[in-house]
């Protein structure tokens, strides 16, 4: 069912610490501090980046588009630039999952006994932007979700933020939000006028750890022609660096699918 599937993929597409894990302080705080002319915002936003080789995640999320409402359960492995595994399950029951790597994406759906395998390249534009595994990776450990060091952009200061819009492009319109203290990304936006097409990515909340800051609160509204969709993700249980399987095989019996 492609609302599983969007959790899995947009997550666009879905706190205790155990182990390695070990949380230095618990709210963002990421407005306290008035941000001032800084020529160097994008450089230090990278300082940030998280160093771990293994993360899971234990989340809770919530689906709603213009016709329904649902709550599940999502388990996230990730290891670092090499695979993520995202499960999605209701009661108890896994109704999705999905295998993401730098060259292909998996997934199967339970409610349709259906399966895809592929690459982005259809995924992109049935979810209205570009996606890629980076692209993915970054959503979920709150990096942008563009490399923002290979593009251009114009910066201003908004409601205590940095402000960047990218200058690249007309028909896409990219902005970018970080705070003014640890240039952390707050909001992101990319947007096609012409097609009708918005996705915003809101983190809400973060905690750090030894091996850096993560969000622990994700909101992603899309807007498309066929409809709007919004997922809220709630990160429950993280751990780091713990040695993790990444189980994936598609259940016997089930159908091919071809996303158009």
């Amino acid at each position: 069912m492609k609302k599983y599937i969007s959790v899995l993929l947009l997550s666009i597409a879905v706190i205790s610490c155990k182990s390695k894990a070990v949380a230095v302080q618990g709210n963002n705080t990421s407005q306290a501090v008035a941000p001032k002319e800084d020529k160097k915002v994008v450089e230090k936003h990278y300082e940030n980046k998280l160093d771990f080789s293994t993360l899971y995640i234990k989340a809770s999320a919530k689906y709603v588009d213009e016709k329904q409402s649902q709550n599940v359960t999502a388990e996230i492995r990730i290891e670092k630039d090499k695979q993520i595994l995202i499960s999605v399950r209701f009661l108890g029951i896994t109704m999705a999952k999905a295998l993401i790597t730098p060259s292909a994406v998996s997934y199967y759906e339970k409610i349709n006994g259906t399966y895809y395998e592929g690459d982005f390249t259809s995924l992109s534009k049935w979810l209205g932007t570009e996606l890629d595994y980076s692209k993915v990776q970054n959503l979920l450990v709150g990096e942008a979700f563009d490399d923002l060091r290979k593009g251009k952009y114009t910066q201003t200061i908004v409601d205590n933020l940095f402000r960047l819009d990218e200058e690249k492009d007309a028909n896409i319109k990219k902005t970018f939000f970080l705070d003014g203290e640890k240039y952390l990304i707050q909001k992101e936006e990319i947007a096609q006028p012409s097609e009708n097409r918005n996705l915003q990515i809101n983190y809400s909340d973060s905690k750090v750890f030894n091996q850096g800051t993560l969000p622990t609160s994700i909101e992603i509204n899309a807007v498309q022609p066929k409809g709007k969709t919004n997922i809220n993700l709630n990160y429950n249980n993280i751990s780091f660096n713990e040695e993790l399987s990444f189980p994936y095989s598609v259940p016997s019996g089930y159908k091919k699918v071809t996303i158009q």
